[in-house]
C-alpha cells in the first residue's frame, strides 16, 4: 500500500509526533506528584530511557502507545504485505523494546509497562494510576 502523502508532508507529520511528555505521561506525572511519589522523568542513565524511574529501587515504568509499540500489531498489520514499511518499522520497535527491557531486568531493574490509552481512558485511568503508584512504592 503506497503512502498517500508526499515525502515532505510525511516528514512534517512524523516530526510532530511527540516522544516525551505525551498526554498520558503528563497525567501520570501529575498523579504521582499529587500522591507525593518522588520519581525521575525520562531517566537516561537506564537502558531504554524509562518514562518514570526510581533509580535507587531500580524500578522503571514505560508508558507505551498501542500503535508505536506494536500492541495492536496483529490487528492493524494482518492484511499488509510482509515488506510493508510500517509493518517492518513497528516490528523493529517491538524487538527493540524487548531487548531494552530484558537488559534492564538483567541489571536488576523491575519493569512495568503501562498502556497510554489505559492512563487516558476514564474507565481504566484510576485503576492504572493506582497500580503504577503501588508498583513504585512496593519493596
Amino acid at each position: 500500500m503506497p503512502d498517500q502523502f508526499s515525502p515532505e508532508k510525511r516528514h512534517q507529520i512524523m516530526s510532530s509526533v511527540k516522544s516525551k511528555n505525551t498526554g498520558a505521561e503528563r497525567v501520570a506525572f501529575a498523579y504521582l506528584r499529587k500522591q507525593k511519589v518522588y520519581f525521575q522523568k525520562h531517566y537516561r542513565r537506564a537502558v531504554g530511557t524509562p518514562d518514570i524511574a526510581l533509580p535507587r529501587k531500580k524500578k522503571a515504568v514505560f508508558i507505551d502507545s498501542a500503535f508505536w509499540h506494536g500492541h495492536t500489531y496483529d490487528k492493524i498489520f494482518k492484511d499488509r504485505p510482509v515488506d510493508d514499511y510500517w509493518r517492518i518499522k513497528i516490528k523493529r520497535n517491538k524487538e527493540r523494546d524487548k531487548r531494552q527491557r530484558d537488559a534492564l531486568k538483567e541489571e536488576g531493574w523491575q519493569v512495568l509497562v503501562v498502556m497510554e490509552n489505559d492512563v487516558l481512558r476514564k474507565r481504566t485511568s484510576e485503576k492504572t494510576l493506582l497500580s503504577l503508584k503501588q508498583f513504585l512504592l512496593s519493596d
